[in-house]
């Protein structure tokens, strides 16, 4: 859930309703492959429902158990490179499928979304390299803290998503 808090907390109430409104609810069940490594990727998915497994295909290796509220193909969105993992279910899933292209024509047109939108993945890949750096080398004061912009917004962030997984599960 922590990802959606840095997205969803940067970005406002009428940047969310346009993400549900260009996103599209996908069920899907356990063992669906939604990235594939080394394959492009045409879509961000928000996990509303379920369990995503990331693994390495070469070495089998599982890398991360994403829960709730996570984003997935945000890296290959941002750096046009394909992905360097596969992602698939864990268990059947529910997703908000926002397609890339779509996305970067919203980006591209509206350019106080573009600001919040990268600020807000910026963020969190940040705060990915520190919790790398801080695996290899813990820091008591700083585990788990969370930066104070995304403190700020953790209500108003927990607010949208909820109101964005309402809209696509219900509708």
């Amino acid at each position: 859930m922590r990802k959606v808090l840095f997205i969803f907390g940067q970005l406002t109430d009428s940047d969310v309703d346009w993400l549900a409104r260009a996103g599209h609810r996908r069920r899907l069940p356990a063992r669906t492959v939604l990235i594939r490594e080394g394959v492009p990727v045409g879509t961000l998915y928000i996990l509303l429902e379920g369990q995503l497994r990331v693994v390495h295909d070469g070495s089998g290796r599982e890398i991360a158990s994403l829960e709730v509220g996570e984003i997935v193909g945000e890296m290959s969105f941002i750096d046009a490179r394909p992905p360097s993992a596969t992602v698939y279910a864990a268990s059947d899933v529910v997703v908000c499928a926002i397609p890339k292209a779509v996305l970067q024509g919203h980006l591209d047109t509206d350019v106080a979304f573009a600001a919040r939108f990268y600020k807000a993945v910026a963020t969190f890949l940040s705060d990915r390299v520190r919790k790398t750096q801080e695996a290899e080398e813990p820091d008591p004061k700083s585990v788990g803290q969370l930066d104070d912009s995304v403190l700020d917004n953790v209500d108003r962030a927990g607010a949208r998503f909820d109101a964005l997984g309402r809209r696509l599960l219900d509708g």
